[in-house]
C-alpha cells in the first residue's frame, strides 16, 4: 500500500503534469499570414482547421477574365486578424509538418468567419463543421463565390500534374500509373461539352450541373477529353 506522504507526492507530481499535457496543444501569439488559410502563430506554422482557401497563385474567373483570388483571400485572412493575439488549439500535424489547428481572437472562431465571408471553403475531407458557414457565402455570392473557380483542392492537384508531365515523359523506368477510369457497363461517363463562350469544357460524374449538361462527345478518362481540346469544368 501507499504511504500517505508517497501517495501526497505522487498526487502532487501528477497534478503538476497535467496542465503542461494541456497547453502542449495550445498556441498563442500574433499572426504572420503566409496564405489564404496559414500563418505563423508564435513562431509555429499554423494550417487553419477545416477550411481550404484559393491558392496564393490561383485565379479565378470573372466572365473569363481573371481575378487574383489567391491574393485576395490572404488580404481577407489579414483583415480579419489585424494583428490581433491568436488562441490556436492543435488537432494535427498535416505532411509540411504544420499544426493543424483551430484559431480564435476575441473568442470568434477565424475559420468560420473565413468561410462565412466566402475567401475559404469548407474542407470536407477533414470534416464538415463549416459546411453551413460556406451555404450561406454561397447564397449571398460572397468573396469567391461571386466568381467562376476550381475548388483549391483541384486546383493543387493540377498544378501537381503540370510539374509531374515532364518528369514523367523524361522518366523511361518508371512504373505507368493507370489513369482513373469512368465508365458504367462499358459506356464512358465523362460529358465533353462546348459552351456558349465558345469553351470546350468536360464534367465528371458527381460534379454540379453534370445531369443537365448536354454531352457533345463522351471520355472514359481525363486523359482523353484533355488530348480532344477539353478543360475540366471549374465548379461555382
Amino acid at each position: 500500500m501507499f504511504r500517505p506522504a508517497l501517495l501526497r507526492a505522487t498526487a502532487a507530481l501528477f497534478a503538476a503534469c497535467v496542465p503542461s499535457l494541456v497547453s502542449a496543444n495550445d498556441i498563442e501569439g500574433t499572426a504572420e499570414v503566409i496564405d489564404g488559410d496559414s500563418l505563423r502563430v508564435g513562431g509555429t506554422e499554423v494550417r487553419l482547421f477545416g477550411v481550404d482557401a484559393p491558392e496564393f497563385t490561383q485565379t479565378c474567373f470573372s466572365n473569363g477574365s481573371p481575378v487574383a483570388c489567391g491574393v485576395m483571400a490572404k488580404e481577407a485572412l489579414e483583415g480579419l486578424i489585424g494583428g490581433a493575439t491568436l488562441a490556436c488549439i492543435a488537432q494535427d500535424t498535416d505532411t509540411y509538418g504544420r499544426t493543424v489547428a483551430r484559431c480564435s481572437t476575441s473568442g470568434v472562431d477565424v475559420g468560420d468567419a473565413l468561410v462565412a465571408s466566402g475567401w475559404a471553403t469548407a474542407f470536407r475531407r477533414y470534416g464538415d463543421d463549416y459546411v453551413a458557414a460556406e451555404a450561406r457565402a454561397r447564397t449571398s455570392r460572397s468573396g469567391i463565390w461571386q466568381w467562376d473557380f476550381q475548388l483549391p483542392e483541384d486546383y493543387r492537384a493540377s498544378q501537381q500534374m503540370a510539374t509531374e508531365r515532364p518528369r514523367t515523359a523524361r522518366t523511361t523506368t518508371r512504373a505507368s500509373v493507370a489513369p482513373r477510369r469512368f465508365e458504367r457497363s462499358g459506356m464512358c461517363l465523362i460529358k465533353g461539352n462546348h459552351s456558349r463562350r465558345g469553351e470546350w469544357i468536360y464534367h465528371l460524374p458527381g460534379m454540379p450541373y453534370y445531369e443537365e449538361t448536354r454531352a457533345e462527345a463522351f471520355f472514359c478518362t481525363e486523359a482523353q477529353a484533355q488530348a480532344a481540346g477539353y478543360r475540366r469544368a471549374i465548379v461555382r
